[in-house]
């Protein structure tokens, strides 16, 4: 092995902190290639593992572009580089099979739907069309979904689902952004959206069609999300909203509020920049908003108070529910009060 700048070496690089199940990998296959290395890259129970040969001023760049360009969820906490013999792979840099040990990563929260995911959801000429359970590496469930590290699709609730030719394409693409998304799916070969009564009986129709309209008319709605249950009613209707309250027992507490979007938002709320930006992050937190003035809401939402919280609808299902609504929902969690989900 030699370290001269115009001479090939190797180099093994560690990376931890949240770095799987964010697309990691890829990313590092795409700098790997265009830096001209060869090499693989890992999952394994530390986090992620990359040997990479080449020159060693592409090396450097490769690890200085890791660092400055991660993909969006990533988190990169510690990164370490020892030199090996020299290696590489002749076929030049590959993604390979992920391998087990004592755990010391994390995986990532789930993350709320990127607008990729989105843009293909409400395109009627998309093949996830409607599809309630869309995702990408950039966004979905991740924590809610995993068993066991490393983060494979075979430790997580997805593995009972086999996927289509089409979703197994873009899995093993490592150009495409949905290259080892564990919960990759589409309505041929994926989770199916059902609406059932308060008997358990299933009911026939669609789905999200069915549900906007019992909350039109008063009813109220279990709505599975990630890692649980919200109760959600028409924030417009007075007798829905005191509906919830009774059956939940929460009889002030303010309810949390869901829109579709920021502009639905902007019909009940005063959203300034910094509002829009924490609303449309990943994270997709509840935000405090300045009430406006005759918002069409119902008194009941929130008794006597100048703020309301507000969030942005964060999963397809969600999204899909809103926009067959059109106006915004009332939001708990889907338990009695002081009890677990």
């Amino acid at each position: 092995m030699t370290s001269g700048a115009d001479h090939t070496c190797t180099r093994r690089i560690r990376m931890s902190g949240i770095v799987q199940g964010v697309g990691l990998r890829p990313t590092v296959w795409r700098l790997a290639t265009e830096e001209g290395l060869s090499g693989h890259v890992r999952n394994d129970a530390c986090g992620v593992e990359i040997e990479v040969s080449g020159p060693l001023p592409a090396i450097e760049r490769f690890v200085e572009r890791l660092r400055s360009e991660p993909p969006p969820l990533a988190r990169i906490d510690h990164v370490t580089i020892e030199a090996l013999a020299l290696g590489g792979s002749p076929d030049g840099f590959r993604i390979v099979d992920s391998r087990g040990g004592p755990i010391t990563t994390g995986i990532v929260a789930d993350a709320a739907t990127c607008p990729a995911c989105l843009a293909e959801v409400v395109d009627p000429a998309d093949r996830r069309h409607g599809y309630a359970f869309t995702n990408c590496t950039h966004c979905g469930p991740r924590l809610t979904i995993v068993r066991a590290i490393p983060y494979d699709r075979g430790n997580t609730a997805m593995d009972v689902f086999a996927m289509c030719a089409k979703c197994r394409r873009e899995y093993d693409d490592p150009a495409d952004r949905r290259f080892h998304a564990e919960p990759n799916a589409c309505p041929v070969c994926g989770p199916r959206l059902w609406l059932e009564a308060a008997d358990g009986a299933l009911l026939e129709g669609d789905a999200i069609t069915l549900a906007a309209g019992r909350l039109a008319e008063a009813g109220l709605l279990a709505l599975k999300g990630l890692g649980g249950f919200h109760l959600a009613c028409d924030a417009a209707n007075e007798i829905a909203v005191r509906d919830l309250r009774q059956r939940k027992g929460r009889p002030a507490k303010p309810l949390a509020l869901m829109v579709a979007d920021l502009a639905m938002a902007e019909t009940i709320a005063h959203v300034g920049e910094q509002e829009r930006t924490l609303l449309s992050s990943p994270v997709a937190p509840i935000v405090l908003l300045r009430r406006r003035d005759g918002a069409r809401l119902a008194e009941a939402v929130a008794p006597g108070q100048t703020r309301i919280g507000v969030m942005l609808a964060y999963t397809p299902l969600h999204h899909l529910l809103l926009r067959a609504v059109g106006r915004p929902l009332g939001m708990t969690s889907g338990n009695r009060s002081e009890e677990p989900q």
